[in-house]
C-alpha cells in the first residue's frame, strides 16, 4: 500500500469517527434538542484548540467499526488559553453506552488531567452501561469512580449532564466538585420511572424524577441549571475563569472593577426594625468588582447565598446568609451548602469572605429528628479545617451556635470586622429578656409593656458589636460604606498566609 493510500485510509477512518453514529441519528439527537457530541466540544473550547485522544480506540477490526469512537470523544483544548480536559459522550453511538473501552477512555483524560494538572469538564448523555458487556461495564465505572476520588482536591471536576444519566452512572457526576444540568433536556436518577411503579406503585415522569430542576431546587444534587446548551456552555466557561487550573495554583488574576451602584447604597440596605428582611445580594454586588456575582446552587437552600466573585481582581468564594429566606436561619440543608462549599474554596486556594446576619438554628421535630446537630456540625468542621484567608463581615445577627459556625473568629477566622447595625449574643434579644426578666415581667402592671422597655435596654445594652470588640472577637466596627475597602486590604495582608494543619491522613468530618 502506497503512503498516498494510506493517507487516504486514515482520511476515510477519521471520517467515520468523526461522523459518530451516522446522519440519520444525529438529526435524532438535533430533534430532541441536543447537540452531538463535537459540536458541544467545539462550542466549549477556543477556536480550533481542541486536540483528540484515543481516536481511533474501539474494534480491531478498525476498517469496519461498529461503534465509531466507542461512544465518546476524549481530549483536551483551551478555555481562554488555558488547558482543559474532556470526555463528552455521544449519544448517537450506541446511546453513548458504557463498556470497557469508552471507560478506558474516561480514564485516560483524567490520569492525563492529573499529570499536567488540568480541570476536567465530563458532558454525560449516555444511556448507561452497554450491558452486553456485562462485568466489563460494572468495571468501567468504578475504575472512573476512583479517579475522581483520587483527583478530588486536586483538579476541578466539572460534569455537565446534557441527556439521561441513569443508574451506576449517577455517581461519577456526584463525586465531582459542580454538576451542571440542561432544563427539559437532561435526567438523573438511580432508578428510573418504570422500576419505580413496579416496585412501589408510583407513577412519576423522567423529568418530575430527576429533571434538572428537581435536581437544582428539590434534591441539591445539581449546582446550576442552564436554559439551553449554549448558555451551558458559556456557564461552564465562566464558572472555569474563577478557578485555578489545581490545587497548587491560584486562579487567574484580573484587572479590578469597581462595583455596579453607589456605595452609599450600603447604608439604606438593612432595615431599621430588626424584624424586617432584606436581600443580602444587594449588598454582594455593592462590594464585588463589577457586581459580577456566579451564584452556587441558587435554587437549593435559599437562606443560604454561596458563589463566586472577585474582589480587586482576586477570585474569592462569597457565603452569606440570606434574611430574605426563612430570615437567614441554618437548616440541614443549608448547613450541607455552605460547608461543601467552603471545603471547595480551600481545596483550591480560594479566600473566603462570609457576609453574617444568622438567627440562629431553624428550630423544629423536623429539623432535630433530621440530624441538625450532624449537619451543623459540617459547618464547624468546614470552616475550622480552612487554611485560606477567611474574612467575616457582621451585617446584622449574629446569635448562639449559629453566629460560631459562621466563620467567627473562635473558628480562626482572620478578621472579623461588624456593622454598626451588629448584633452579637447568646440569643436574640426577645428570648433573652423573657428567660433573665421572668419574674420581672410577671410582675408587671402591663407585661407587654415591660417586655419592650427591657427587650429595647437589653438591645441597646449587650446586642451591639462593641462588647465583642473589647473582647478581641470582632476586629473593627466599621462603616458599611468602608466595606469593599476593608476586604481589600485585608486579602491583601493575607496572600502570603501559609498555615498547616496537624500531620494525620485525613480529619473524620460529620458526613
Amino acid at each position: 500500500m502506497s503512503i498516498q493510500e494510506k493517507m487516504e485510509r486514515l482520511s476515510r477512518l477519521r471520517d467515520k469517527v468523526k461522523a459518530g453514529g451516522g446522519p440519520k441519528r444525529i438529526e435524532k439527537q438535533h430533534e430532541a434538542g441536543k447537540r452531538t457530541a463535537r459540536e458541544r466540544i467545539d462550542m466549549l473550547f477556543d477556536p480550533g484548540t481542541f486536540t483528540e485522544l484515543v481516536t481511533f480506540a474501539g474494534d480491531e477490526d478498525i476498517d469496519n467499526l461498529k461503534n465509531p469512537g466507542e461512544g465518546v470523544v476524549a481530549g483536551y483544548g483551551k478555555i481562554d488559553g488555558r488547558t482543559v480536559f474532556v470526555y463528552a459522550q455521544d449519544f448517537t453511538v450506541s446511546g453513548g453506552s458504557l463498556g470497557r473501552i469508552h471507560a478506558a477512555k474516561i480514564c485516560r483524560v483524567l490520569d492525563a488531567a492529573m499529570k499536567v494538572g488540568a480541570p476536567v469538564i465530563g458532558l454525560n448523555d449516555s444511556g448507561g452501561a452497554r450491558i452486553q458487556e456485562g462485568v466489563d461495564a460494572l468495571n468501567g465505572y468504578g475504575e472512573i469512580f476512583y479517579r475522581n476520588t483520587r483527583a478530588s482536591g486536586v483538579i476541578p471536576q466539572i460534569s455537565v449532564i446534557m441527556g439521561p444519566c441513569a443508574g451506576g452512572a449517577v455517581y461519577s457526576p456526584a463525586l465531582t466538585d459542580f454538576i451542571i444540568m440542561v432544563k427539559n433536556t437532561s435526567q438523573m436518577f438511580i432508578t428510573g420511572p418504570q422500576v419505580i411503579k413496579a416496585v412501589t406503585g408510583e407513577e412519576v415522569s423522567m423529568e418530575v424524577l430527576g429533571g434538572a430542576m428537581t435536581h437544582n431546587q428539590t434534591s441539591g444534587v445539581a449546582h446550576f441549571a442552564s436554559e439551553d446548551e449554549s448558555d451551558c456552555m458559556a456557564l461552564i466557561r465562566r464558572l472555569i475563569g474563577f478557578l485555578p487550573q489545581n490545587n497548587m495554583e491560584t486562579a487567574p488574576q484580573l484587572p479590578a472593577r469597581e462595583p455596579e451602584g453607589d456605595r452609599e447604597d450600603l447604608l439604606g440596605i438593612i432595615p431599621d426594625s430588626p424584624h424586617l428582611s432584606y436581600n443580602v445580594k444587594k449588598i454582594i454586588s455593592l462590594v464585588v468588582d463589577g457586581s459580577d456575582f456566579l451564584e452556587v446552587q441558587p435554587y437549593y437552600a435559599m437562606n443560604a447565598v454561596v458563589g463566586f466573585a472577585r474582589i480587586n481582581g482576586r477570585a474569592v468564594g462569597i457565603i452569606a446568609n440570606q434574611p430574605d429566606y426563612l430570615a437567614g436561619c441554618l437548616d440541614i440543608n443549608a448547613s450541607d451548602k455552605i460547608a461543601r462549599f467552603v471545603r471547595f474554596c480551600d481545596c483550591f486556594n480560594l479566600p473566603l469572605v462570609t457576609f453574617m446576619d444568622v438567627p440562629g438554628f431553624l428550630p423544629g421535630t423536623g429539623q432535630e429528628y433530621g440530624g441538625i446537630i450532624r449537619h451543623g456540625a459540617k459547618m464547624l468542621y468546614a470552616y475550622s479545617e480552612a487554611t485560606v484567608p477567611k474574612v467575616t463581615i457582621i451585617l446584622r445577627k449574629a446569635y448562639g451556635g449559629a453566629y460560631l459556625a459562621m466563620c467567627s473568629s473562635s473558628l480562626r477566622a482572620d478578621n472579623v470586622f461588624a456593622w454598626p447595625t451588629a448584633e452579637i449574643a447568646v440569643m436574640g434579644p426577645e428570648g433573652a429578656v423573657n428567660i433573665i426578666y421572668r419574674n420581672e415581667i410577671a410582675q408587671a402592671e402591663n407585661q407587654d409593656q415591660a417586655r419592650t422597655r427591657l427587650t429595647a435596654e437589653y438591645r441597646d445594652r449587650f446586642a451591639n458589636p462593641y462588647i465583642a470588640c473589647a473582647r478581641g472577637y470582632v476586629d473593627d466596627v466599621i462603616d458599611p460604606r468602608d466595606t469593599r475597602k476593608k476586604i481589600i486590604d485585608t486579602l491583601s495582608m493575607l496572600a502570603a498566609k501559609k498555615e498547616s494543619l496537624p500531620a494525620k491522613k485525613h480529619g473524620n468530618i460529620p458526613l
